[in-house]
């Protein structure tokens, strides 16, 4: 246990009443997981305000509250702090709680719209594959070396990072690469945290549900950088017209990458096919097994965090050379001469960065056949940019659902649907059943086509209406293939 005003150490404070020595049991947000001796921190929410949940803290044992308005009554043998943000307390406090782990660990964070996974999970396997101890939080999974553990966000609760960074420091990790998503950013989820190094892979269009506007969607990601440290390095994409307004305000040292604007760190592709990618670097002609020109900044963007983390360029390419990347991002699975692709593309950009490197490395003989769905209770103008994006960038494209949640799919098909014009509609088919979709693009394809199945990647479930259903974009389609092949 700590003493309280131990953990309140650097956090905005406007008054506290009550005992500040204290010891305390755990910090908690959530009412329901209080215990006796909880710190209850009582965060303004999105959906719920963590305020109205102060007096069932209370009763179910909390000796402490965190807060920004104090409640109009205060009990008898509770310790009240009033503070400036309480979101961004608790990051500070659980830092403190946890003994200030990522003071002891080199934490590197990435943001960006597309990127982001691929970046750190490469970062990840690359620092195991050169010896070292490392951990990693990202959307696919959180790990500690080879240690699986289970990911629910991009970026947990800041208490939830504060105790897996304190895991990853006592299992001996030197290094942890971590995903920064604009939501967790806004929300002080990295509240706390001490970063030797942040990465901007790029921006688009994505999570205006929750943002409201385009700039209010950059400024979220701007303030990773601007909370930077001067002892860290922030590196951006140049060739991101966000990239440089990532770096206004930036405190902390400043450095690009990119393979077309002059950087610091330049690469530029050489040739680029289904079987993988080849790189100029700095006069070296290295061959990676990842494809395309967005892979290609991803792979730049790895090699630049290593260097800049006292890693020698030659033996960092060596072992990024044999690196395949994050799971569900252009995961190639041939059967039967067909060739199906499972990735995330779940935004247009990325959706059209994925379809461009396919349609650059094909004849143009075989036939590319879109399965593309948009998820429900998330920004709809994106959904018929990504349906006309499928349709003009394919043969055949099959709009299909993803994950609804509480949206009626059919009515997520119709705002899709809504971005095809009269001439496109006969290049289009419409098929709510996920597996439908997938099975008929299975049935239409003939010996060398390519099937591109996007949205979900590396997820194995579809979300419907507050409930998981197991459902395995590349389970599904390599059963059917194998079925169709053998019949």
């Amino acid at each position: 246990m700590k003493v309280l005003k131990d953990i309140l150490y650097k956090v905005s404070l406007i008054s506290t009443t009550g005992d500040m020595e204290l010891r305390i049991q755990n910090i908690v947000f959530d009412s329901r997981k209080v215990v006796d001796r909880s710190v209850f921190v009582a965060v303004p929410g999105t959906q719920v305000d963590g305020h109205e949940f102060i007096e069932t803290a209370i009763e179910k044992g909390a000796k402490v509250i965190i807060c920004e308005q104090l409640p109009s009554e205060l009990k008898d043998g509770i310790t009240y702090v009033q503070v400036v943000n309480s979101a961004k307390a608790m990051g500070i406090m659980a830092s403190n709680y946890f003994d200030n782990p990522s003071e002891k660990i080199k934490v590197v964070a990435v943001t960006g719209t597309n990127g982001k996974t691929t970046t750190v999970t490469l970062l990840h396997q690359l620092y195991m594959a050169l010896g070292y101890s490392t951990g990693l939080l990202s959307t696919v999974e959180n790990k500690i070396n080879e240690e699986v553990i289970p990911a629910t966000h991009t970026t947990p609760d800041s208490v939830s990072v504060q105790a897996l960074l304190r895991k990853m420091l006592d299992a001996g990790c030197t290094h942890c690469f971590m995903e920064a998503s604009s939501h967790a950013i806004v929300q002080e989820r990295i509240a706390g945290l001490k970063l030797v190094g942040a990465v901007f892979t790029n921006i688009s269009h994505d999570h205006l549900d929750y943002h409201k506007t385009f700039d209010e969607y950059i400024k979220a990601k701007k303030k990773l950088f601007d909370d930077l440290p001067k002892d860290a390095f922030a590196l951006v994409n140049e060739d991101d017209k966000r990239g440089m307004v990532m770096l206004q305000n930036c405190k902390a040292t400043h450095l690009t990458f990119g393979l077309k604007s002059p950087s610091d760190f330049k690469a530029k592709i050489i040739s680029n096919t289904l079987e993988g990618l080849e790189l100029d670097i700095n006069g070296k002609l290295i061959w990676f097994l990842m494809i395309g020109s967005f892979n290609a900044y991803n792979l730049l963007g790895v090699m630049a965090t290593a260097v800049l983390l006292g890693e020698e360029e030659e033996e960092v390419l060596r072992e990024l050379s044999a690196i395949k990347g994050a799971k569900g991002r252009f995961d190639r699975i041939s059967i039967g001469g067909i060739t199906a692709i499972v990735d995330y593309a779940h935004t247009p950009d990325a959706l059209d960065n994925v379809l461009k490197t396919i349609n650059g490395v094909r004849t143009g003989v075989e036939q590319l056949i879109t399965v593309v769905g948009c998820g429900g209770n998330r920004d709809k103008t994106k959904r018929p940019i990504m349906a006309k994006i499928a349709v003009q960038e394919s043969n055949k494209a099959i709009l299909t659902s993803d994950n609804p949640r509480f949206e009626d799919p059919m009515e997520i098909l119709k705002d899709m649907q809504s971005g095809i014009g009269p001439s496109e509609i006969r290049k289009i088919l419409t098929i709510e059943d996920r597996r439908e979709a997938i099975k008929t693009a299975c049935m239409l394809s003939n010996k060398g086509d390519i099937i591109l199945i996007a949205g979900k990647g590396h997820e194995d479930y579809q979300e419907i209406k507050g409930v998981k259903h197991h459902f395995d974009d590349a389970e599904v389609v390599t059963e059917l293939l194998t079925q169709f092949t053998q019949s």
